[in-house]
């Protein structure tokens, strides 16, 4: 007589269910994230754009204070520094009175790091932000009849100033690896006018950190900074010679 076996049944595993990432897990990921977000920030702040205020009427009425102004850093380094550029650049020496003190304490050290990384724009105290007339071998008079400044025996008329520029005369050249800056405002501007001892008032194309190229805040004032068309005259390329390299 025979019985029927039923076939050995195999135990089959039940499949495990994805586990959820732990706290732990989701807090390294953002903490990650974050950390990378601030390196690049970093980078982006060394060498490519930075942002500044604008600390004084030097140019209006291009600039107000307290204009939030970017600075291209990588235009500069590639492409040199142009007439007509507004730019910004570190003190020569000299030219600006002793900043007023910061934050300090855990204060400052948290505004200095914001700053570092380019969260908070520069106010370092040490930075100017002027208008390029002139660049290495121009040959710069002020004034003609009309109060106007002759750059490489041409009259400029540059209808974004404020007030004439007649505050010093002068006939210099500027000197090899050096611009001219002057502020819009020049009745209120202690540009290189005002440093003809040292260099013929050029500063040194080193300290230049970058042209501005827009104003962000306050929106209201949102706005590129483009070159005057005058600055783009060729009868202007005549006279000039070429940096030293």
């Amino acid at each position: 007589m025979s019985t029927d076996q039923e076939p050995d049944r195999q135990a089959v595993p039940t499949p495990a269910r994805p586990q959820k990432p732990g706290f732990l897990a989701g807090v390294r990921e953002f903490g990650i994230v974050i950390i990378a977000a601030l390196v690049l920030s970093a980078l982006v702040r060394a060498f490519l754009v930075q942002a500044f205020y604008v600390p004084s009427e030097s140019m209006q009425n291009t600039l107000l204070p307290n204009d939030r102004i970017v600075a291209s850093k990588v235009t500069t380094h590639f492409g040199g520094v142009s007439r007509g550029e507004v730019v910004v650049f570190r003190d020569p020496g000299g030219w600006l009175q002793a900043p007023a003190p910061g934050p300090d304490g855990f204060r400052g050290l948290v505004h200095n790091a914001l700053m570092f990384i380019g969260l908070l724009p520069s106010d370092s105290g040490n930075d100017l932000v002027k208008r390029v007339i002139g660049v290495a071998g121009d040959h710069i008079v002020c004034c003609d009849a009309q109060q106007r400044i002759v750059l490489n025996g041409v009259p400029l008329d540059e209808s974004y100033i404020v007030q004439p520029t007649n505050q010093v005369t002068f006939d210099i050249t500027v000197p090899a690896d050096s611009v001219f800056v002057m502020g819009d405002n020049r009745g209120n501007s202690r540009d290189s006018r005002f440093h003809l001892e040292e260099n013929s008032g050029g500063v040194p194309v080193d300290n230049v950190v970058g042209r501005a190229f827009v104003v962000v805040w306050p929106l209201k004032r949102f706005t590129t900074l483009p070159i005057p068309d005058i600055f783009g005259n060729p009868a202007l390329q005549k006279s000039s010679a070429p940096a030293a390299q």
